[in-house]
């Protein structure tokens, strides 16, 4: 653990740090593990720069001992801890051994002076670390540093750090303070802080009060819980979104019913773990910029296997879904073991562009990840062009023609065939963004298809076959629904109770959300 400790003392004036002696270096390194904590504990409340780096040193295992003096030694380098002077080394010199205990307090130690670091996230790391401590002697340094942090999120998790500690406290004032303090946090360290000094605490007025503050807390957490499943049901139905827009087209409107659809996403992918590769070895400065190349390649990439499948076999067998689904499992499983002759049966790993890395807290418990935002985003950019092309353009034109009434878009001069190719391609293509997307929230393998073509047949059914809006409010609703279900049952049981539904809808209503339109509905 390597910390910036410099901060310190460009935070405090100098008048207002304890000099460090060698006395307080001996009673750190040397004696019984309780004296020395002690020693650590009181040198970190009021540290000077020399503390600082003793303290790095001693969690650094640079500090022995001879004669009951210290020494740092750092390399070939041997000081004094205290004026920084060179020293020999005495040839009977001994290491310092910190066992767990004094590992653990050196860390909380050095976190305690990290929280004056420059660097937010070092302060952020430190308060993490430090959360859920109870030592009342680290109170006047976690005082100083939430006087001294400017970013509100921070110090709003340092007043709760402080409360914490307070609640451990021998004043009963400062015990219900804290306690009023706390019930204002939606941190989840914070109710295991509460029910701990609940289970302690002797005093009917002070446990009255932690009692409110602890329905508080879970009142607030509970909302979180919620607001995150919603999240996570919305991130879902995107991801559902992506993988049966492509889907409604070649079964929803075509009448094909793909069994390799899911490995059409698979293509999209490995598309983009290439071109993450070709950046990473040729344009490693622009690294962070690779998905925005990789999009229109895994639609490319996709779309043209999907136009191949459909001129070499899917336009054969037009008219009789069950030879398609037979013929488009058995591609399916070609394609799985030629991905796995070409780039092995492991899973590859496609990392996330740095603007995608991280996310927004909420709440103590409510994060919204990036790369799902983001997701989000471009599965709504994604469904917005694919109406605007099927709606408002020449293709689509085409494309609603031949899949309404065939014959006579024949007769108007339409070159049935080309448009079959042209609709199933922009299937493929979608489906292709759709394992783009994948790859930025799991592992790419060659099974990677097969864990969402049921969903997918599921969402395009639901919604309706054919229809864009149906899809959309199918994707969404699966997504909730399984999210909420799952903090309920389980993931297991939760699909189950899902499938099980989706039966009974299907039984009172057969065509879906939105009644099915196309050749299907001619057939």
């Amino acid at each position: 653990m390597v910390l910036s400790l410099l901060a310190v003392v460009l935070f405090w004036g100098v008048g207002n740090l304890q000099a460090f002696t060698a006395d307080q270096a001996k009673a750190m390194a040397i004696g019984e593990t309780e004296a020395r904590v002690q020693a650590l504990i009181k040198a970190a409340a009021d540290p000077d720069e020399k503390t600082a780096d003793f303290i790095q040193a001693l969690a650094d295992d640079a500090v022995k001992t001879a004669g009951g003096q210290v020494f740092v030694v750092k390399g070939d380098k041997v000081s004094d801890p205290v004026t920084g002077a060179a020293l020999a080394l005495p040839a009977d010199a001994e290491d310092v051994i910190n066992n767990n205990l004094m590992r653990g307090e050196l860390d909380n130690a050095l976190a305690a002076l990290a929280l004056f670091s420059k660097d937010e996230k070092q302060r952020r790391a430190a308060i993490k670390t430090l959360a859920g401590g109870s030592d009342e002697s680290r109170l006047p340094l976690i005082e100083k540093a939430y006087a001294a942090e400017t970013v509100p999120q921070l110090k709003s998790q340092l007043a709760v750090l402080r409360a914490a500690i307070l609640l451990g406290s021998s004043d009963k004032a400062k015990r219900l303070e804290a306690a009023s303090l706390l019930a204002t946090s939606g941190d989840p360290s914070t109710k295991t802080v509460l029910l701990e000094r609940l289970a302690k605490e002797t005093d009917s007025e002070v446990k009255v009060a932690l009692t409110a503050s602890l329905r508080k807390v879970e009142s607030a957490l509970a909302w979180g819980d919620k607001i995150a499943a919603i999240f996570s049901g919305i991130s879902l139905g995107s991801i559902l979104l992506l993988v049966a827009l492509g889907l409604a087209i070649t079964y929803g409107l075509m009448g094909v019913i793909n069994m390799a659809h899911g490995e059409l996403m698979m293509i999209g992918a490995y598309a983009t773990y290439v071109v993450q590769g070709l950046f990473q070895k040729f344009l490693p400065g622009y690294f962070d910029w690779y998905l925005l190349a990789a999009v229109p390649v895994a639609f490319m990439a996709s779309a043209l296997m999907g136009a191949a499948l459909e001129r070499g076999i899917i336009r054969f067998l037009y008219g009789r879904p069950l030879e398609t689904l037979l013929a488009t499992w058995g591609i399916s499983l070609m394609l799985q073991q030629l991905v796995r002759s070409i780039f092995g049966a492991q899973n590859v790993g496609v990392e996330n562009p740095v603007w995608m890395s991280g996310g927004v807290q909420l709440m103590g418990n409510l994060s919204l990840p990036y790369n799902r935002l983001i997701i989000i985003g471009f599965a709504i950019a994604v469904l917005l062009g694919m109406a605007w092309l099927i709606s408002r353009t020449r293709l689509g034109l085409f494309v609603r023609g031949v899949t309404q009434n065939r014959p006579i878009a024949s007769c108007m001069g339409v070159n049935t065939a080309r448009v079959d190719t042209y609709a199933f391609a922009l299937g493929s293509g979608i489906a292709g963004l759709a394992g783009c997307a994948l790859s930025q929230v799991g592992n790419v393998g060659p099974d990677l298809g097969q864990g969402y073509i049921v969903d997918s047949f599921m969402v395009v059914v639901l919604g309706g076959v054919g229809q864009l809006a149906g899809t959309v409010y199918a994707a969404l609703g699966l997504g909730i629904l399984n999210k909420f279900l799952e903090g309920w049952t389980g993931a297991v049981l939760a699909k189950i109770a899902v499938l099980v539904l989706i039966i009974i809808f299907i039984q009172k209503r057969p065509q879906g959300i939105f009644a099915m339109k196309g050749r299907s509905a001619e057939a």
